[in-house]
C-alpha cells in the first residue's frame, strides 16, 4: 500500500507533467501547481494574536451568558475579582450618567475582551490559567473584572471572555444634600423652577419628581469612568502584553504569536466570524487589503524603500480614510477606492524601479561593447614563507546566519525570478489593453471581443501569480516577505563577514579553504526539507474563532 505522502507526490508529478507539456517552464507552471496545494491546505498559517474588544450595554445579561453552565456546554472555569453586587450597582451608575447626558444610542455599562489561546492551552490548569489572565489585566489597569474559560461548540477555539469597569469603587460614597427643593423632568435632567415639571392643571408630570430640601438628591458609588479605554492605543497595548504572557507559556516556539504592526507597512485582515451580517462585506474588504498587502511583497522584493511604501501608505489611505470617517462617517466603498489608488500609485514606483533596472544593464552592455582590452601588467609574486615562530590561525567557523544563507539566498532568487514575471506579464497586459483602446468602430466587435478575454486571462494570470509569490515564504514558515528579507539581509551581512575572514585566513596561512563537501550539501538540503515538513505539521486548526 502507498502512503499518502507518495500518492499525493504522484499525483503533482502528473498534473506538472501535464502543465508543462502545454506551458513548458511558463511561471505561472509552478504558481498553479502551488495555489492548488495552499487551497489543499499544504502552506502553513503563521498566527497573529487575537483579541478583540466589544462594548456591553447589557452588563447582567452578558455576565450571565458567560458564566453559566446550562448556557455554555463548553465553561471550564469562572474568576472574579468582586462580588456581584459590584456589576448591579455599576450598571445602575452608567444608566444613570447616561440619562443625565442626554446622549443618544445605547449606555456602554461595562466592556469585554475575547482572548483567542494556543490549543495547547488546553493542558494547564483551567482555574489557575484563567487567574493569571485576569489578574494580570487588573494589575496592570487596576479596576474590577469577572472572566469565563471556554471552547467552542467544535472544540477548536480555546478562549477567555473577561468583562471589565470602567470605573473604580469609590473608597467612601460621595452624598450631596440638596439645599433647596430640586425638580427633575422626565428625562432625569435637573431643571430651575416647579413650572417646567407641571402640566396645565397645574400638577405634578409623570416622571417627574421634586427631592425636598435636606434630602440627598445624589448618591456616588463610583469615579467617572477612565478615558484610556476609549483610546485607539489601549487594545494595541493589551495586545502586545497579552501576547507577551501567552508565548511565556507556549510550550512549542512554533506556537509563539505576534501582534500585527498596524503602523507598518501592511493592512490588516478582519475577521469574519459566526452568523455576522456584514460577512460578505468584510469578505470583500479583506480582498482589497490582501491585494494591497501582495503589492507591499512585490515592491519589497524589488528593492522600493520601506520608507516609500509607508508614505504611499499613510497619504493615500491612512490621511484620507482618517479626514473621510471625520467628515461623513466610516464608508466602505471609499476604503477600496483608496486602497486601489494606493495600489497603483506602489505599481508605479515598482515599474520605475524595473525601468531603472533595465537602462542600467542597457548602459553596462554599451561599455562592454566600447571598451578596448586592456594591457594588464602581472607581477611576480614571492612564494610565500610562514614564520615558525607565529602560531597559525584557526579555521574560520561559519556562524549560524551565515550557515543559513545559501538556502535563503534560493528562496531569495525565486521570489525575484516569480516577481519579474508578473511584471512582464503587466507589460504583457497594458499592450493588450492599449490595443484595445484603439480598436474602435462597429466593424471591431469581434477584434474587441477577443481582447477583452485576453485581457481577462492575463489579469486572472497576474492575481495567481501575485498569490503564490505571497506565499513563497510562508511555505518557509516566515509571517510575509519583510519578515523573510530581514533575515536574509541580516545572514548576507554573517557571510560577507565570514568570507572576509576566509580571505584574510587563506592570505595568513597559504592555504585554501575547503568549499561545502557534498555530504554538507545534501545535510542543508535535507535540513531545508525538514524545516518545511515541520511547518507544514505545526498548522494549527483553520481560524475557526468564532467565540460566542
Amino acid at each position: 500500500m502507498l502512503s499518502l505522502q507518495m500518492l499525493t507526490h504522484l499525483w503533482l508529478c502528473r498534473i506538472r507533467q501535464w502543465v508543462r507539456k502545454r506551458m513548458p517552464k511558463h511561471p505561472l507552471t509552478i504558481a498553479k501547481v502551488a495555489i492548488i496545494f495552499q487551497r489543499k491546505g499544504a502552506m502553513p498559517i503563521v498566527r497573529n494574536s487575537f483579541i478583540q474588544m466589544s462594548k456591553l450595554s447589557n452588563l447582567k445579561g452578558r455576565i450571565s451568558y458567560i458564566s453559566s453552565k446550562a448556557r455554555q456546554e463548553n465553561l471550564y472555569a469562572v474568576y472574579e475579582t468582586t462580588d456581584r453586587k459590584f456589576w448591579t450597582e455599576l450598571a445602575k451608575c452608567n444608566q444613570e450618567e447616561f440619562k443625565k447626558s442626554g446622549t443618544e444610542g445605547s449606555c456602554i455599562e461595562a466592556r469585554e475582551l475575547i482572548i483567542a489561546l494556543p490549543e495547547s492551552f488546553v493542558d494547564y490548569e483551567p482555574d489557575k490559567l484563567l487567574k493569571l489572565f485576569t489578574e494580570h489585566f487588573k494589575q496592570n489597569y487596576d479596576v474590577e473584572c469577572i472572566a469565563a474559560l471556554h471552547h467552542n461548540k467544535r472544540k477548536t477555539n480555546y478562549h477567555i471572555h473577561l468583562i471589565f469597569s470602567e470605573r473604580k469603587l469609590l473608597d467612601e460614597p460621595v452624598e450631596k444634600i440638596a439645599t433647596r427643593n430640586m425638580f427633575y423632568d422626565e428625562n432625569g435632567k435637573h431643571v430651575r423652577t416647579k413650572k417646567e415639571i407641571l402640566d396645565e392643571a397645574g400638577q405634578l408630570r409623570s416622571g417627574c419628581k421634586i427631592i425636598p430640601k435636606g434630602e440627598v438628591y445624589e448618591h456616588n458609588l463610583f469615579t467617572i469612568k477612565d478615558s484610556r479605554f476609549k483610546s485607539d492605543s489601549f487594545l494595541d497595548e493589551v495586545k502586545r502584553s497579552y501576547t507577551d504572557l501567552i508565548n511565556i507559556y507556549v510550550k512549542d516556539d512554533k506556537q509563539k504569536l505576534k501582534v500585527f504592526d498596524r503602523n507598518g507597512v501592511y493592512l490588516p485582515t478582519k475577521k469574519v466570524g459566526k452568523n455576522n451580517p456584514k460577512a460578505e462585506q468584510i469578505r470583500t474588504d479583506n480582498q482589497y487589503r490582501t491585494m494591497w498587502n501582495q503589492t507591499v511583497d512585490r515592491a519589497l522584493i524589488s528593492g522600493v524603500p520601506e520608507g516609500q511604501i509607508l508614505e504611499v501608505k499613510q497619504s493615500e489611505i491612512g490621511q484620507k480614510v482618517k479626514a473621510s470617517i471625520q467628515k461623513s462617517g466610516r464608508n466602505p466603498a471609499l476604503l477600496k477606492s483608496l486602497i486601489m489608488t494606493a495600489i497603483y500609485a506602489l505599481e508605479l514606483l515598482i515599474s520605475k524601479v524595473f525601468k531603472m533596472a533595465s537602462q542600467k544593464v542597457d548602459k553596462g552592455i554599451q561599455t562592454v561593447i566600447k571598451a578596448e582590452p586592456e594591457q594588464t601588467t602581472v607581477k611576480t609574486v614571492n612564494p610565500f614563507v610562514k614564520a615558525k615562530s607565529e602560531p597559525v590561525p584557526e579555521t574560520p567557523k561559519k556562524s549560524e546566519l551565515a550557515s543559513k544563507y545559501p538556502r535563503l539566498t534560493d528562496i531569495y532568487h525565486k521570489l525575484e525570478k516569480q516577481n519579474t514575471a508578473i511584471y512582464e506579464r503587466e507589460q504583457q497586459l497594458a499592450n493588450v489593453e492599449k490595443e484595445l483602446a484603439g480598436e474602435k468602430g462597429i466593424f471591431k466587435a469581434k477584434q474587441r471581443k477577443e481582447l477583452q478575454e485576453q485581457a481577462e486571462q492575463i489579469k486572472t494570470q497576474i492575481g495567481n501569480m501575485k498569490q503564490y509569490l505571497s506565499s513563497i515564504v510562508q511555505g518557509y514558515g516566515y509571517k510575509n516577505v519583510k519578515e523573510f528579507l530581514a533575515e536574509y539581509r541580516a545572514c548576507k551581512a554573517e557571510y560577507t563577514d565570514y568570507q572576509s575572514a576566509v580571505v584574510k585566513w587563506e592570505q595568513q596561512t597559504g592555504n585554501k579553504a575547503e568549499p561545502d563537501s557534498l555530504k554538507a550539501r545534501l545535510q542543508r538540503k535535507q535540513q531545508e526539507v525538514k524545516e518545511r515538513e515541520n511547518n507544514r505539521q505545526s498548522r494549527q486548526h483553520k481560524n475557526d474563532r468564532g467565540a460566542r
